[in-house]
C-alpha cells in the first residue's frame, strides 16, 4: 500500500506520542507509545488484505492512535476516556461526527472480550491483539507480566503465569481472514510452546508414556511411497503460508480467467465471421451452378474451410460435463477438489458443506485442492487453444486456398 500524506495523522502521532511521554506512567511497560505504534502498522499491513477508502484506513489508523490513551488513569474505563481524547483533539480540527463515531465504535471494541461490528473494528481489534502470532511475542507477553507487577502489585509464579497466557491465547481468535493467515500458524506454534512449558513444570508421566505409543505406531505405519508422501505433506504444513502466498494464488487464478475470458472471446468471432460466411456462400453456390460453374470450385473450398473452422471453434467452447459427486471416502483420502462445481453440483448441501469445512480444517488439503484446481484450468485452457489454433489455421489456409484456386480457374479457365 503506497503511503500517502496526511497532515492530520502525522499531527496525531506527535500528539499521541506527547500525550503517553507527559501524562501515561512508565509502570506501563506494555501499554506504551511502543504498543500504540505496533498497533498502528499492524492495522495497515492487516488493512492492505481488503479494498478499502482512504477515509476508511484514516479511520483505522486514529483508531489505533488512541485506543490506550485512556491509560492516564489506569486500565479500568480506559476505553471510554480514549473515546474523549480523540474527541478533544479530532473535534477542533471538523472531522466529521459520522466518522467520530466509527473511530469511537472501533476503540470501544478493543475492550476485552473483545466485540467488534464492522470491517474496521476487526481490523484494529486484530492488530491490537496481534503480537499474539508473531515475532514479538514472547517480548511483549514478558512486558505484560512485568506490568502487572509494577502497576498492580501482582506477581505471579512460572507456572502461575503459563496457566493465564495458555488460558488468555486459547481464547482468544482472530477476527478477519487476513489476520488468521498472518498469525494464526505462529500462534499455535506459541501455544505449543506454552504448553511444553507447563509440562516442564508440572511434569506428567503418564502423557509422557502415551506420546512415546503415539510416535512409535506412526513410525511402524510410515514406509515406502506413504511415507515419502507424508514427509512432502508435513514439509507444506511446517512453511509459513501468508500473505505471498494467498497473493500468488489470487493472480494466478485472475490470469488462468482471462485467458479463458480470451479464449472464448475468439472463439465466438471465429463462430460469427465462419457462420456469416456459410450462410452467404451456400445460396450464392447454387445460385452460380449453371450460370457460371468456374465459381463453384473456390467457393466450395471456402464453405469447406469455414464449416471444418466452425466445428473446432465449437469444441474449444463446449463444456464437459462431469458426475458433480464425491464421497466421503474421497474428502479423507484428498482426492477430492471440491473448489470446482463440476465436482459437487449433484450433491446434497449436507454433504457439500461438510467436505468444505474438512477442507478448511485443514491448510495442507486446502491448498492441495488449490493447487490441483489451478492444474486442471491449465489443463482446460491448453486444450481451448490448442483447438482455437486448428480453428485458426484451417480458417487462414482456407481463405488462401479458396484465393489462389479462384484467381487460376479465372485466369485459365
Amino acid at each position: 500500500m503506497v503511503e500517502v500524506e496526511n497532515p492530520l495523522l502525522e499531527a496525531c502521532a506527535e500528539h499521541v506520542q506527547a500525550f503517553f511521554e507527559e501524562k501515561i506512567s512508565s509502570d506501563y511497560v506494555y501499554h506504551d507509545f511502543q504498543h500504540t505504534q505496533y498497533v498502528v502498522d499492524m492495522a495497515l499491513h492487516i488493512a492492505e488484505g481488503y479494498e478499502l477508502t482512504e477515509k476508511e484506513i484514516e479511520i483505522i489508523q486514529l483508531a489505533a492512535w488512541f485506543h490506550d490513551a485512556g491509560y492516564d488513569q489506569g486500565p479500568e474505563n480506559h476505553e471510554i476516556r480514549s473515546i474523549e481524547y480523540a474527541r478533544a483533539f479530532l473535534e477542533p480540527h471538523g472531522y466529521p461526527e459520522e466518522d467520530l463515531q466509527k473511530i469511537e465504535q472501533a476503540i470501544m471494541a478493543t475492550r476485552y472480550p473483545q466485540s467488534p461490528v464492522t470491517l474496521l473494528d476487526e481490523i484494529v481489534c486484530d492488530a491490537d491483539l496481534s503480537h499474539l502470532g508473531n515475532e514479538w511475542y514472547w517480548d511483549r507477553c514478558g512486558k505484560v507480566r512485568q506490568e502487572m507487577m509494577m502497576t498492580k502489585g501482582k506477581i505471579m509464579s512460572d507456572q502461575e503465569w503459563v496457566d493465564f497466557e495458555i488460558a488468555f491465547v486459547t481464547k482468544h481468535a482472530y477476527h478477519t481472514t487476513v489476520a488468521q493467515e498472518l498469525f494464526n500458524k505462529q500462534k499455535e506454534r506459541h501455544i505449543r510452546q506454552l504448553l511444553k512449558q507447563k509440562q516442564r513444570l508440572n511434569p506428567d508421566p503418564s502423557k509422557d508414556i502415551a506420546e512415546a505409543k503415539k510416535k512409535k505406531k506412526k513410525k511402524k505405519k510410515k514406509g515406502g511411497v506413504e511415507e515419502e508422501g507424508r514427509n512432502g505433506e508435513n514439509k507444506l504444513k511446517q512453511l509459513n503460508l501468508g500473505r505471498g502466498v494467498e497473493t500468488m494464488y489470487r493472480t494466478t487464478y485472475r490470469t488462468h480467467v482471462n485467458l479463458s475470458s480470451i479464449a472464448d472471446n475468439k472463439a465466438n468471432f471465429m463462430l460469427t465471421i465462419n457462420s456469416i460466411i456459410i450462410s452467404i456462400s451456400v445460396p450464392f453456390v447454387a445460385s452460380q451452378v449453371e450460370d457460371n460453374p468456374k465459381v463453384v470450385l473456390p467457393t466450395m473450398i471456402l464453405i469447406a474451410s469455414s464449416l471444418t473452422a466452425l466445428i473446432f471453434a465449437i469444441l474449444s467452447t463446449r463444456p464437459k460435463v462431469t458426475k458433480g459427486e464425491f464421497t466421503r471416502d474421497d474428502i479423507e483420502q484428498k482426492r477430492s477438489n471440491l473448489l470446482f462445481f463440476g465436482n459437487f453440483y449433484n450433491m446434497k448441501v449436507e454433504d457439500f458443506h461438510w467436505g468444505m469445512m474438512e477442507m478448511i480444517k485443514d491448510s495442507d488439503f486446502l491448498y492441495s485442492s488449490m493447487t490441483k484446481d489451478l492444474y486442471y484450468l491449465g489443463i482446460v485452457l491448453a486444450k481451448k487453444y490448442r483447438l482455437l489454433r486448428i480453428c485458426f489455421d484451417i480458417f487462414m489456409y482456407g481463405v488462401i486456398l479458396s484465393v489462389l484456386v479462384f484467381v487460376v480457374v479465372f485466369l485459365f479457365f
